[in-house]
């Protein structure tokens, strides 16, 4: 059987890096692109283990599309799955452009690039509950969009956008949904790594609204498993939620962070305004990925607290050299 070859967009990414991970240790080789040179080690999950069949390109989709789309020729992967985004919620408000301009414009300018490849089998898009909005129960795949801010105006309209080229010129996309995803190697600016951070650091976690939005975290290693099989074996044109049937409040979270480190949740935390246009909450329903594929989560929400911990204490003195703080690039 030939070895499988993964193209991976966003490879520097947190979840795009612990995809790699994955796809690596399940055998396969894999080429990595990202619009930045690989950063430091510790956030970047596949250098935690053998990765001699990974290579990289530093290429961004904004302003390189001949050398990706070359690169694309090159390898010639059975699968590409496109983690690469301007992801931050709340900093869309500030600069929407550049949101449309990479999440759909220059999306929509390499699909149609790629619409007629005959070696790819899959082209899997990683997508965001954030195109539901806010909702009531659990969300099912079919759920009309009704995006509340442009991160997620700019992400459904994307979804969209395939979904054209998916009727007119059957391009093989699926896309995956998942929840909060966190593990080790995550940015220091989400929610369990800051809390964590802020923790070993004595500073005070600023709890955006009190943290009384629910969410589903889930370990961006049972995303990976879950995108996996829906590269391998989803459906061409349909979408698979990712998710745990975990659901906490953020401060139910950070609660939980303080008590396994030992610290009291009124020393470490200052309540702060809830950001604009925030979602209560989003649970996803998960039974089709369950039942096409057999997935599901393996780790809770206390190992994934438990790792970041670990993994934080281990590289603390690298983390406290880079920035706790999202910095844009346009």
């Amino acid at each position: 059987m030939p070895t499988e070859t993964f193209l991976v967009l966003g490879s520097n990414s947190f979840s795009g890096s612990t995809f790699v991970a994955s796809a690596l240790a399940a055998g396969a080789d894999v080429v990595g692109i990202s619009r930045s040179p690989e950063p430091d080690a510790a956030l970047l999950p596949y250098r935690w283990a053998p990765h001699e069949r990974f290579t990289f390109h530093a290429l961004d989709f904004n302003r390189d599309l001949d050398r990706i789309e070359a690169v694309i020729h090159e390898s010639r992967p059975r699968y590409i799955v496109n983690f690469a985004a301007q992801s931050m919620v709340a900093q869309s408000w500030q600069n929407p452009d550049h949101w449309y301009q990479t999440n759909v414009v220059a999306t929509a300018l390499l699909v149609d690039r790629l619409k007629k490849l005959d070696f790819l089998e899959k082209f899997v898009q990683i997508s965001t509950p954030e195109v539901y909005g806010s909702t009531s129960g659990l969300v099912k795949e079919t759920a009309p969009f009704n995006p509340s801010t442009p991160y997620a105006v700019s992400k459904a309209a994307c979804d969209m956008n395939l979904l054209a080229y998916r009727k007119a010129f059957d391009f093989p996309v699926a896309f995956t949904r998942a929840a909060n995803v966190c593990g080790p190697g995550q940015p220091l600016y989400r929610i369990i790594p800051r809390t964590v951070f802020c923790v070993l650091t004595c500073q005070k976690l600023k709890l955006e609204g009190g943290g009384t939005s629910v969410r589903s975290f889930i370990h961006m290693r049972d995303v990976a498993e879950g995108t996996l099989a829906v590269a391998r074996r989803g459906t061409p044109g349909d979408v698979y939620h990712l998710a745990t049937d975990q659901n906490q409040t953020i401060r139910e979270v950070v609660e939980e962070i303080c008590r396994q480190m030992g610290a009291r949740f009124e020393d470490c935390v200052e309540t702060t305004p809830a950001r604009l246009a925030q979602d209560p909450a989003y649970l996803l329903d998960c039974t089709k990925a369950r039942t096409e594929f057999g997935w599901r989560p393996q780790l809770s929400v206390a190992d994934v607290i438990r790792e970041t911990i670990d993994w934080m204490r281990k590289h603390l003195d690298r983390l406290r050299a880079i920035s706790a703080d999202y910095i844009h690039k346009a």
